[in-house]
């Protein structure tokens, strides 16, 4: 009867939850690598333009006027996870990226006659019983150019919920040749309603305020085993089984993005980063591991990664049993990655390349200098968003077999 009980109680629990699964695909990066064409992109944009993305921590004067957000495509060069949406009535189906370090949906339009648009799903509004028109411009500068649109409101559906009177982004403009590349049509921000560029109410808000999650509550798990299974993103709570061990929080400092202090960085017991501390972005539309300079130099250097021609670090692959683990101290506790967890491996035929998963990028904070924790760090720990208590909370992921087992 006690066991009864449970299963009672915990399956409503569950129900829940809001899921939307997440498809692992090759970057914009990777597409370009294997099409010999990266090279001659990192010469045209240059990859200190990728801290643009993060222009609320510089001086007002460098951010554009009316509203315009600098905002550049080396953000989501690397991004290799995206989920599914629908938008309007009847419903249009996009594939976004689902980014904690932006606020804002958009998706290209059916008035778009960029090339990149043309070989993307768009948002044909006149088809929707529910769409309201806005009118509203806005733009996000990336490495070729501004993507340019209008805002909107419509009904969006995320696994079997629908959000009224939405607001997003219809672009009409995107740059340059790179997004033809893209798997995703679009992005879904999930960062705090201060970092949206025309002071729209993003979607996790809008979720709150319809009364359509259980909790104030979103969380990542992330699957890097070179499937299509990306892992999943819940709405409304945690799902236990994805991960072991207790959940460790850490409080929001600063509420744009979901943004936690980062108290040092450790290899093999010894501080060699961040020695005074400083802050970190917790952040699902970056790829990688972003920090200063002269720290990420280090680390390079430690683990023998070198450059090469297109910007990027190589590792020796046959080396990687011998390359030891990286810790980052985050609210006291050691959360520590392995060599197979910040090493990220390609396969070209019979050719294997391995990539240092750090990438240099100079920001500062009130905090002190601002790191970056992308994917290769949350596809470690099953990541939880809390807007309820604005804190962060990290787990050792469940490994893939464990997780299976548990939802049979």
């Amino acid at each position: 009867m006690k066991v009864l009980l449970v299963i009672l109680v915990y399956i409503p629990f569950m129900t829940a939850l809001i899921r939307i699964p997440l498809v692992q695909f090759n970057s914009i990066q990777t597409v370009l690598r294997k099409r010999g064409q990266l090279e001659q992109f990192w010469r045209n944009n240059l990859p200190e333009s990728f801290a643009q993305k993060y222009h609320p921590c510089f001086p007002s004067d460098i951010l554009l006027s009316m509203r315009t957000a600098k905002e550049k495509l080396h953000n989501y060069m690397n991004a290799q996870y995206y989920g599914e949406v629908s938008i309007g009535t009847p419903p249009q189906k996009f594939y976004v990226i689902l980014d904690t370090g932006s606020s804002d949906l958009w998706i290209p339009s059916i008035y778009c006659m960029s090339d990149a648009c043309l070989t993307h799903n768009k948002f044909e509004s006149f088809l929707s019983h529910s769409y309201q028109h806005g009118g509203q411009q806005f733009s996000l500068r990336y490495g070729t150019g501004h993507l340019m649109g209008i805002f909107s409101k419509d009904v969006v559906q995320i696994s079997n919920i629908s959000i009224e009177a939405q607001d997003f982004g219809e672009s009409l403009l995107e740059p340059g040749k790179t997004f033809v590349f893209a798997h995703f049509d679009g992005v879904l921000g999930l960062a705090y309603p201060n970092l949206s560029v025309v002071d729209s109410v993003p979607v996790f808000d809008n979720m709150m305020k319809q009364n359509l999650v259980e909790e104030p509550v979103f969380s990542f798990f992330l699957n890097r085993d070179g499937t299509k299974d990306g892992g999943e993103l819940i709405f409304g709570g945690i799902d236990h089984s994805l991960y072991h061990g207790p959940i460790y929080w850490i409080p929001v400092s600063r509420k744009m993005y979901w943004q936690i202090p980062l108290e040092n960085v450790k290899i093999q017991g010894q501080i060699v980063a961040c020695k005074n501390g400083c802050e970190a972005i917790v952040d699902s539309g970056t790829s990688l591991i972003t920090g200063p300079l002269l720290d990420i130099k280090k680390l390079q250097a430690k683990i023998g990664a070198v450059p090469s021609s297109s910007g990027e670090f190589l590792v020796d692959c046959r080396r990687l049993s011998s390359l030891p683990s990286i810790s980052f101290t985050i609210g006291q506790k050691e959360f520590t990655l392995t060599p197979k967890q910040y090493i990220i491996k390609e396969t070209s035929g019979s050719e294997a390349l391995c990539f240092s998963g750090f990438q240099s990028l100079d920001l500062i904070s009130n905090g002190g200098p601002l790191w970056i924790l992308g994917d290769v760090f949350m596809s470690a720990f099953y990541s939880v968003f809390d807007r309820g208590h604005d804190r962060v909370g990290f787990a050792k992921s469940a490994r893939k077999g464990r997780r299976r087992n548990q939802q049979k």
